[in-house]
């Protein structure tokens, strides 16, 4: 008997589709319907209220919860996205031989092979008081007094994560960098680009693709995060995933399911907005 071609189509995605469905769509649906559900201090009671969407949306800690996270993503994807450019460009057009370049995106990838929470921690001895970096900047005479800022702050966290999430920034973009015609580079230097306008005009724009999913593996990592914030900001910071996780350890789940909720509603914004910009699909399609 004969199948047709969507038949076909249909049959390859359908595995894929079964386990999303049973470890993605079943469980968002379940965390949907106990956000609407009341609780009492041990138990859930299995009703439908709005009560937990209002007391979240009127909360004012809840918003400083969520622009602190938006806070914290701006400006690691700003980071990243320069880190990620800077080093993806130099890969692809300044190393000349594919050995070289394996050997040095190695590099890249050799602290990934550890575990996060220890490069994280590895953070502590070095911006801290006392720490390699601060002993440093005394011994040189540089400062007279350790600096404060370096370790359980804001800073701590933007570099901690940076730390954390500029290879997903690298590789998408080394990716799509690497299958830009060099033709193209070489007509727009013959023409009298200069190499920032060939940077600006025709790496940037075909490193589109690139960009769009390494923004949206940070976005994800950054929003969906709490560890880092709650152990780089000393608990002097919070975000809403933090909140989160208070919320079910207290075993309130209804208003922390409504927090996850909202939480991925505003990613889901976030990633739509960026393919809506660059269809990902077709880049990489063609």
């Amino acid at each position: 008997m004969k199948i047709n071609q969507q038949t076909v189509s249909w049959l390859q995605v359908a595995p894929l589709t079964l386990v999303l469905v049973v470890f993605f769509g079943v469980p968002m649906l379940l965390v949907g319907a106990v956000s609407f559900f009341d609780y009492q201090r041990w138990h859930i009671v299995p009703t439908f209220i709005l009560d937990n969407y209002v007391e979240l949306f009127q909360s004012g800690l809840t918003l400083r919860l969520y622009l602190t996270a938006i806070k914290y993503v701006v400006i690691v994807w700003a980071v990243t996205l320069a880190i990620g450019f800077t080093v993806a460009y130099f890969l692809v057009f300044h190393v000349r031989t594919l050995t070289w370049q394996i050997g040095l995106f190695l590099i890249c990838t050799v602290p990934f092979w550890t575990s996060n929470i220890i490069r994280m921690i590895s953070w502590i001895p070095f911006l801290g008081r006392h720490g390699v970096f601060n002993d440093g900047l005394m011994r040189l005479g540089i400062i007279h007094q350790p600096l404060s800022f370096l370790l359980f702050s804001d800073f701590a966290v933007i570099v901690a994560y940076v730390h954390l999430n500029t290879l997903f920034m690298i590789v998408p973009i080394f990716n799509s960098m690497a299958r830009i015609d060099r033709g193209v580079m070489e007509a727009a230097y013959d023409a009298g680009a200069s190499r920032w306008r060939v940077i600006s005009e025709v790496v940037l724009p075909l490193s589109k693709t690139g960009i769009a999913l390494g923004t949206i593996f940070v976005i994800t990592l950054v929003m969906g995060d709490f560890f880092v914030v709650k152990i780089m900001s000393g608990g002097q910071s919070a975000t809403v995933v933090s909140a989160l996780s208070t919320e079910i350890s207290s075993l309130q789940y209804p208003p922390a399911a409504a927090s996850a909720v909202v939480l991925v509603v505003i990613v889901a914004l976030m990633v739509s907005a960026i393919l809506r910009l660059v269809d990902v699909r077709r880049e990489l399609t063609g």
